[in-house]
């Protein structure tokens, strides 16, 4: 399961596996108040990319789409790979900082991680029925 939290909000024991997801520090915030399993700035937007974007919601498609293209680096997809992994066994929580988290990185990382998870469902589920299918005997009459 991947959730989102801002790295303001107060850590719970349920938030799971907590990740850092900025390229940058969140200001204010301790290392020992974070709580934090990782900090991954290979899937953290570039600064180059941060630089132009300012969260401006005029530029929000093209920033996903240049966003999803740095996103494709040997560096970042070892890291989803990661990250959906352990969204398939308990709860990864994307810490970000932003106050727009509905027009940042952590949206887009979110909605590919969901995808990434469902796609590995959805494989592990036809993989498991074909050798269910293999093992059980078939009926001759």
């Amino acid at each position: 399961m991947i959730a989102t939290k801002r790295a303001y909000e107060p850590f719970a024991p349920s938030d799971g596996y907590r990740v850092l997801v900025d390229r940058l520090w969140p200001r204010g915030v301790s290392k020992a108040n974070a709580h934090l399993d990782a900090w991954e700035k290979a899937i953290a937007p570039s600064r180059t990319l941060r630089e132009w974007y300012q969260h401006d919601v005029a530029k929000w498609p093209e920033f996903q789409r240049r966003y999803e293209h740095e996103l494709q680096s040997s560096a970042a997809q070892a890291v989803l790979d990661d990250l959906a992994r352990r969204a398939r066994r308990g709860r990864v929580t994307l810490v970000y900082a932003s106050r727009a988290a509905e027009i940042s990185d952590v949206a887009v990382l979110e909605r590919l991680l969901h995808d990434r998870v469902k796609a590995a469902t959805r494989h592990h589920s036809a993989s498991t029925a074909r050798s269910s299918r293999k093992a059980s005997p078939t009926d001759h009459a």
